[in-house]
């Protein structure tokens, strides 16, 4: 039988068949929208890396398997590259398992989306339209959407291409180049080469991809006064941070010298503001807290201080004992670690360009003008509602799973906030709630409430969203008053 007579036979039996149609129907509703699929995507590969984990040989020891809660924990922060762990993350995963999880990690950091993009170029050394939509969305969360939109973007859909390719070489090379400084201090540090060359590369990993999981005990306590260390692991967790559409900014300026966009102005202006201001705050109120900076020698405190603001961006890595930190600074690291890092990166959080749009906002109603407006570019104003969206429906998210999380565990109302927003902006960052013995069921609302932060809430709502139809009719303007 020819190719032809096959394909159109297995469409006769497919029209036939009520199970296959109802299937095509069912992957045409998701396929459809970028926004469905992303999830559905998402969604199973943190399925998938759970069932790998929860297998005895991911285990480190002899018949035994992690637990469902724990390996679905594990696989959702992992694949959310957040960075909270139920486990010892250093002791308790077998080479198997950790090597899962770091698939997980560099598959989760890149993008779900983005990574199929880049294997399919790969593969048919071109990209398709559809292709090219779908990369698009995981770029930019105003593509998620079925309305038209302005390719006055910070990446236009014809750079899509450039963009998965800067997407693959910046993470490959930002990758082993951190691994390469990394190696030599932890062989100076006592490890033997493999283990020096393994746990170098998983640390690199899990910076660039803000990841914060550490593969060796005590953490890193050990490095708290090596400034060398500190210094590359910022610069991997920056560079993660501020978004692969920046870094394809910044290395388009570096071959032409063409002017950045608005966007990679505002993500790396903002987000140099937010660390600076962070250091200093951090810096100012424990400064005297033995527990923490208080304990360390002049010269480390504003380094463990730089360093604490630069990781709530999304890096989850620590020096110091973030539950003994007063309330003040847990507040402002609150505040910080909502924010997230930048557009399309491996960060998490509302994101710093939603934080500069609602700025831009309030400056324009305060000067009494129409258009918001930033080195000399207007800001349409769907922006400004797509920005307001993302911080109402994150407030609401962090704030459901505080509750839920305070009434099943009991602890501290800081506490639980903390970490609550942590998961939620897929920082990493803990106060320790989660390694004390949390309950099954406040693990699950965690896990759900990381899984709902690294989707996006933009993603989220347009996913959630009855098909967009066009409203021919306008009622009439009546004003509420505000303020």
């Amino acid at each position: 039988m020819s190719t032809t007579n096959r394909i159109r036979g297995n469409r006769r039996d497919g029209q036939a068949n009520p199970f296959a149609r109802a299937w095509v129907a069912f992957t045409d509703s998701f396929t459809a929208s970028p926004a469905r699929f992303a999830i559905v995507i998402f969604t199973a590969l943190i399925l998938i890396t759970t069932l790998l984990l929860t297998l005895p040989i991911a285990k480190a020891g002899v018949g035994s398997s992690a637990p469902l809660a724990d390996a679905l924990f594990t696989a959702v922060s992992a694949v959310c590259v957040t960075g909270l762990a139920t486990v010892d993350m250093a002791t308790y995963w077998s080479p198997f398992g950790n090597i899962v999880i770091i698939l997980a990690m560099q598959i989760g950091g890149i993008g779900v989306l983005t990574m199929a993009s880049i294997l399919g170029l790969i593969a048919a050394r071109r990209i398709g339209l559809r292709a090219k939509l779908i990369a698009a969305s995981d770029t930019n969360a105003a593509r998620v959407h079925a309305r038209p939109v302005a390719e006055s973007q910070a990446v236009r859909l014809g750079e899509i291409g450039g963009l998965l390719f800067t997407v693959a070489a910046s993470a490959i090379v930002i990758e082993l180049v951190i691994t390469a400084l990394i190696v030599p201090r932890l062989l100076i540090e006592g490890f033997d080469p493999w283990s020096a060359i393994w746990q170098g590369f998983y640390l690199a990993l899990s910076a660039f991809t803000n990841t914060g999981f550490v593969p060796f005990t005590p953490g890193m306590e050990r490095f708290a006064s090596d400034p060398w260390m500190l210094s590359v692991l910022s610069i991997a967790v920056f560079l993660g941070a501020i978004g692969f559409p920046v870094i394809f900014a910044l290395a388009r300026w570096l071959r032409t010298r063409a002017r950045l966009t608005l966007h990679a102005r505002v993500t790396l202006i903002t987000t140099l503001i937010l660390i600076g201001v962070g250091a200093l705050a951090i810096g100012f109120l424990e400064w005297q807290n033995s527990a923490t900076l208080g304990g360390q020698d002049g010269v480390t405190r504003p380094m463990t201080a730089l360093f604490t603001s630069i990781m709530s961006r999304s890096g989850g890595l620590s020096t110091v004992d973030i539950g003994e930190m007063n309330g003040s600074t847990l507040l402002v690291l609150d505040m910080l670690m909502f924010v997230g890092g930048g557009s399309a990166s491996t960060a998490g959080g509302i994101k710093v360009t939603t934080l500069a749009v609602l700025f831009f906002a309030a400056v324009a109603e305060a000067r009494g003008v129409d258009d918001m407006e930033a080195f000399e570019r207007r800001i349409p104003n769907d922006v400004l509602r797509l920005s307001v969206s993302v911080v109402l429906w994150g407030a609401t998210i962090v704030a459901t799973s505080t509750v839920i999380v305070l009434h099943i565990t009991k602890a501290p109302l800081d506490f639980v906030l903390f970490d609550v927003i942590s998961a939620f902006a897929t920082c990493g960052l803990s106060t320790g709630l989660t390694s004390n013995d949390l309950p099954d069921a406040a693990k699950y609302v965690l896990a759900a409430t990381m899984w709902a932060g690294r989707v996006g809430t933009v993603t989220l709502a347009a996913a959630l969203a009855a098909s967009q139809r066009r409203q021919l009719f306008r009622r009439p303007e009546e004003r509420p008053i505000v303020g």
